[in-house]
């Protein structure tokens, strides 16, 4: 697949799968600059963490729901 194909693939995707792919290019992107100790293809906790968390709250940002402490059933102290 050349880099044509993949743009126009891309560009046929929905918005949030778009975003998908840039989260995913840019973890990628940042893997790659870091010394790996360990095996190709293995990740380390701290990079699979990391993956996780940005595709747990991808898409949060945009979330139009606004909680208060008055929502809240029991609150931890």
């Amino acid at each position: 697949m050349g880099y044509a194909e993949l743009i126009e693939r891309l560009q046929a995707l929905p918005q949030d799968k778009q975003a998908e792919v840039f989260d995913f290019v840019e973890f990628l992107s940042a893997r790659s600059g870091k010394e790996r100790a360990h095996a190709h293809g293995e990740w380390s906790d701290a990079e699979f963490a990391q993956l996780a968390m940005a595709q747990a709250l991808r898409g949060l940002e945009d979330d139009p729901v606004a909680y208060t402490l008055a929502d809240l059933r029991e609150r931890w102290q």
